[in-house]
């Protein structure tokens, strides 16, 4: 198996024209779009009881209420809480995306992360082999970006922490810019270099 490690002049000029700003937009986009949106409090209307009016509007001499669950009542509702109607989708067009992730591979070029390889293949299934293949590059954790995932490569990657294996279509800038090390097939480098 070949490696060639991929610096800043083996890159089209356009990976090297991109604004980083696109980056950070794409990713926090990216982190929203993963948020959960569970929080939600229940305001005074859908707070169970207070029905009745707690006393007399007037001779009692204190200020008149009329629900035992307003906001200032102990058991009340909240006023102004989050609630799970809230939508935290940003929009990235999609010229924004792949300009996020060219300025993400050309960082990882700058700083000789990015590993160009033949193919990505553990024929034996083994966890051991995958170990040793992503050793073999010395990083601390590492994307490992494949044209098409077979069953036993798949098998071979899925319990390792220091790497992360994804097909060419679901590669993304997050991603990219979230690993310390990039991996990629030839053909998926060529393919990205060839549409910049």
């Amino acid at each position: 198996m070949s490696t060639t490690v991929i610096k800043t002049s083996d890159l089209p000029q356009a990976f090297l024209e991109v604004h980083p700003h696109n980056l950070y937009l794409y990713c926090k986009a990216y982190a929203s779009g993963l948020r959960a949106n569970t929080a939600s409090v229940k305001n005074r209307s859908e707070v169970s009881g207070g029905g009745k009016k707690p006393f007399a509007q007037k001779g009692g001499g204190r200020a008149r209420q009329g629900s035992i669950r307003a906001p200032h009542y102990r058991g009340g509702g909240v006023v102004f809480g989050p609630n799970t109607n809230r939508n935290y989708d940003q929009k990235v067009n999609k010229k924004q995306k792949k300009l996020a992730l060219m300025h993400a591979i050309a960082e990882m070029a700058a700083n000789e992360k990015l590993f160009v390889v033949d193919s990505v293949n553990i024929e034996s299934a083994k966890t051991k082999d995958a170990v040793a293949f992503v050793n073999g590059f010395g990083q601390r954790d590492v994307l490992v970006v494949k044209e098409m995932i077979d069953d036993k490569t798949f098998l071979a990657f899925r319990n390792l922490q220091n790497a992360y294996l994804i097909e060419a279509n679901e590669l993304n800038a997050y991603l990219a810019a979230a690993y310390h090390s990039m991996v990629i097939e030839k053909a998926v480098f060529d393919k990205l270099t060839k549409e910049a």
